[in-house]
């Protein structure tokens, strides 16, 4: 299951990163790496950003970039 598929209000667990390169370095730079827990607080009204809790702040990611993250 990829991040843009968790329902609001889920807490979930970062498996992997699947992207290479720049974009996969910026998530992992903004805290979310393997074994984080992830909390969906928020999704906009037409699905894109997603609001979520990591590592005690708020972060907004785009679908393409919660798609690439892996969870369980």
């Amino acid at each position: 299951m990829t991040l843009k598929e968790v329902n609001v209000g889920q807490t979930v667990t970062v498996q992997k990163i699947s992207g290479a390169g720049a974009i996969k370095r910026r998530i992992m730079d903004m805290g979310v790496t393997k074994g984080t827990e992830i909390h969906v607080r928020k999704v906009a009204p037409l699905g894109d950003p997603i609001e979520v809790t990591v590592r005690g702040y708020e972060l907004s990611l785009r679908k393409a970039d919660a798609e690439i993250i892996e969870v369980l």
